[in-house]
Order: C-alpha cells, then sequence, then structure tokens
C-alpha cells in the first residue's frame, strides 16, 4: 500500500477545505477495525466507509490526523498482522446518518467548519445570513437575492462555494437577484458556480431547457400549467402573447390538442428556448414565434383563445388581445393580473347571485378540493369555487367592462362579455394574489 500518509494543517493554512481522513486496511478487518474507532470516539459518523480502487476499504476518523499509537494499536493488537495506512478522501460521502439531517442543516455544519478553517469566527449573523429555500434545476441550485449579503462572506473566495454546492450536493450554483424592470423580465441572476446557466425541468410530462441567467421560470405557476393543459382546445388556434420559454405554449400543444399556436415573445433568450422547446416536445409544426414587440403584432381576426400570461398586469396586451379575436365567433381571453387585497377592511363577499350569474367553472376544470372545501353547484350543475375573494371578483368585473368597451372600439358593434372563471394561481406578495380571469367574449348578433 506504500507509505504512511501523515495528515497536517496545510490544507487548513491555506484555506482549502480540509478533506476527510480515513484509515485504509483489507476488508477482512474492516470490522474490528471499525469496532476498535467507535469505541475509542474515532469513527466519523458522517461519512461512509468506501471501498478503494485497489479493494482495500477506507473508514473515515474524526480529526486531521490520527495518532501513531491507535495505528499500532490496530496493527498488533486489534488486527495482528493487519497493515493499515492513512489517507484523504477528497470526494467523501455521507453516511445515511449524516443524510438524515436537513439540507439546511448540512449546509450549515459543512459552511462553518469551513469558514473556521479560513481562520474566520463562526456567528449568528452568518448563520442568519445562509439561504433556508432555493430552486433546484437538475445540478444547478438557484440560490435568493436575501442569502450570503454579509461582508464577511466577499472575502472568502470562489471556495465559498464549492463548499455550498458540495453541501448541497450540486455542482452549479446561481444566485437570484431582483427582476430587472426591462420589459422582457430578464432575471438578475449571478452564476456563481459552474461555466453556463442551461437547465431542464420537466412540468406535466413536458420538457422546459433554459437558461436560468436569461429566463424566468416560475415554479408556482405549475397548478395552471396543469388546469390549461386539462382544457378542449381541438381545432382552436390560440394566440400566446408573452410565451416566453412556452410556459403555456407548451401545455396548450402537448395535452390540451390546440391545432396551432401563434406565440409572442420578444426577449432574444427566451426565444432560442421555447425554439427548442417546441422542437424538443415534438410540437414545432404546429407553432409559429413572432419576435417583437407584441403591440405591433400585425395578426387579426384568427384567435379561438388568447393567453395573457404576464404579471403584474397584462393591461398593456388588451387591445392586441381584442384584435386578434376572430370576429366572427370571438373567444376566450385567460388574463393574468397581481390583484391586491386589502386585510382589516372586513369587506362583504358578494351575494351568491352575483357568482352563480357570473363565476362558473368549466365543467372539466372542476376538482374535487373545491368541493370538499364547501363549493356548491348551481341551478345549471356548473361548480361554484367557495374561495374567490371580493377584490378578484372586483377587479374581474371592471377588466370585463374594459375589455367590452375595447371591442366595441375596435369592431364598431357590441360584444357580449362573461366572466367564466377566476383561477388563484399563487401568493405574490403578502395580500397580493396572482389570479386568471377566464373571459368569453362573443360578437353580439346583428339587428335587422
Amino acid at each position: 500500500m506504500g507509505e504512511n500518509v501523515v495528515v497536517n494543517n496545510m490544507e487548513r493554512e491555506s484555506g482549502k477545505p480540509v478533506a476527510v481522513v480515513a484509515v485504509v486496511t483489507e476488508p477482512r478487518f474492516t470490522q474490528r477495525y471499525r469496532e476498535y474507532l467507535e469505541r475509542q470516539k474515532l469513527f466519523d459518523t458522517q461519512h461512509r466507509v468506501e471501498k478503494m480502487p485497489d479493494g482495500w476499504v477506507a473508514l473515515p476518523v474524526l480529526g486531521e490526523t490520527l495518532p501513531e499509537q491507535h495505528l499500532q494499536e490496530l496493527r498488533n493488537r486489534v488486527a495482528p498482522g493487519s497493515a493499515c495506512m492513512l489517507t484523504q478522501l477528497p470526494d467523501p460521502v455521507p453516511s445515511k446518518r449524516a443524510q438524515g439531517c436537513s439540507p439546511a442543516q448540512k449546509l450549515c455544519l459543512e459552511v462553518s467548519r469551513w469558514v473556521e478553517g479560513r481562520g474566520v469566527k463562526w456567528s449568528a449573523e452568518l448563520e442568519a445570513d445562509l439561504p433556508r429555500s432555493w430552486q433546484r434545476h437538475g445540478n444547478l441550485l438557484l440560490l435568493s437575492e436575501d442569502c450570503f449579503q454579509a461582508n464577511q462572506w466577499k472575502n472568502l473566495g470562489p471556495e465559498l462555494w464549492e463548499t455550498v454546492a458540495s453541501a448541497l450536493g450540486v455542482r452549479r450554483l446561481a444566485k437570484r437577484g431582483r427582476v430587472s424592470p426591462d420589459g422582457t423580465r430578464t432575471p438578475a441572476v449571478t452564476l456563481l458556480l459552474g461555466d453556463h446557466g442551461w437547465v431542464e425541468h420537466v412540468d406535466n410530462g413536458i420538457l422546459y431547457k433554459f437558461d436560468v441567467t436569461q429566463c424566468m421560470f416560475s415554479f408556482g405557476n405549475i397548478t395552471e400549467k396543469l388546469r390549461v393543459a386539462s382544457l378542449s382546445c381541438a381545432g382552436e388556434v390560440l394566440v400566446d402573447l408573452y410565451a416566453g420559454i412556452g410556459y403555456f405554449t407548451l401545455p396548450f400543444l402537448v395535452h390540451a390538442g390546440a391545432a396551432f399556436v401563434h406565440a409572442c415573445e420578444w426577449n432574444p433568450h427566451a426565444v432560442v428556448a421555447l425554439r427548442n422547446n417546441l422542437e424538443i416536445n415534438g410540437v414545432a409544426d404546429r407553432c409559429q414565434i413572432h419576435f417583437g414587440d407584441n403591440r405591433k403584432l400585425k395578426l387579426s381576426n384568427i384567435a379561438d383563445r388568447v393567453i395573457l400570461g404576464l404579471i403584474p398586469s397584462s393591461e398593456e396586451g388588451w387591445p392586441i388581445a381584442c384584435q386578434v379575436l376572430r370576429r366572427d365567433a370571438g373567444g376566450i381571453l385567460h388574463i393574468h393580473q397581481n390583484v391586491e387585497s386589502f386585510p382589516g377592511k372586513n369587506l362583504q363577499p358578494l351575494e351568491v347571485s352575483k357568482i352563480e350569474k357570473e363565476h362558473w367553472l368549466y365543467p372539466q376544470q372542476i376538482t374535487t378540493n373545491q368541493w370538499k372545501n364547501g363549493a356548491t353547484r348551481n341551478n345549471r350543475g356548473k361548480t361554484l369555487s367557495p374561495a374567490t375573494k371580493p377584490e378578484w371578483q372586483r377587479w374581474a368585473e371592471s377588466a370585463e367592462t374594459r375589455i367590452a368597451t375595447l371591442l366595441q372600439q375596435m369592431h364598431g358593434k357590441p360584444w357580449k362579455t362573461q366572466i367564466l372563471h377566476i383561477q388563484p394561481v399563487k401568493s405574490y406578495a403578502p395580500h397580493v394574489d396572482h389570479v386568471v380571469l377566464d373571459l368569453e367574449c362573443c360578437p353580439c348578433p346583428s339587428v335587422g
């Protein structure tokens, strides 16, 4: 096996993470070695016993080295005639016991050890500055903007990110900033570790590929993506005014059976991802991408549905949505909006008759949860949601009135509009809800 290796303080002094030290011996002596190390409280329970390439076995031990007296005891008394040596495990595998810790606990443990190895005193301030949540995209972890802000981190160098990535079991790290107000909703994401930000994510059998440093991806939209995927859109032509990487375009094409989608997007990085996602999901032949400002879109009189998936508000897209609706039959607008609620104002719920008149779910959208939570049925057999907030309904009624006005101005005749459904997507911020209004718009029959 070669000469004994004595592990010293070089790694700690140079600032590199201290590798796990292990005693290496033949497999037949492993159990006796382990029992001795456990009795002496020297066995490292945080890491797995590993089989070496030459067939010998490495038992991790605590500390930066193992005194020679213990090595002699192992060779001469614990397993007479055995051979052993010390080595370092550069990529130690966490034990099942260690894996029982939460990722946040493991992160705190490993980062605090590494920081103290750099001669920096671990403090409550540093611990509070560690991330508590993150987004995982394969082997890339996207950290929130509110972590690693203390000045002490800035002096610890890029090896900090290697320690964080190792603790959380990934190879790449990125940190999120605030979304830039540039109209393209480009995320202010910094790549901390790794050479690129391209990741893959699967939702409801649909594969999305995108660059996290250039494109938005919201896990909170999964409920809405599942909902639209359940709609029956066979034979329909759709216009997605804010397509992004295909958040809603793809569910409509892959699962809802839409005949064709016109996808509008002006972020060039999102367009690259969208084109790729259409190809890898096998629906590129049923979609046309319109790159640029959707307010200049030349399409008209074509859509059975229009998706306005932009928050905090899609109002700028309302005129073009009215323009692309079919003039003969109209269609449905899916209007996204952040709606503020007003805590403490004790607003009264809308009357049931008002809800029965205008707030219906599509039959295919009925969910068991809504029934269990006290949903009721009106005399038309539709299902009513009990969770609609008064603020959502008031915003929906205001949007309905404005859309009806836009349609009449644009086409020179009155249109009938009806609130079909108000769908909560997620809580965007305290007292702010991301909701979707399904609004049916139909031209009124000509008189005489």
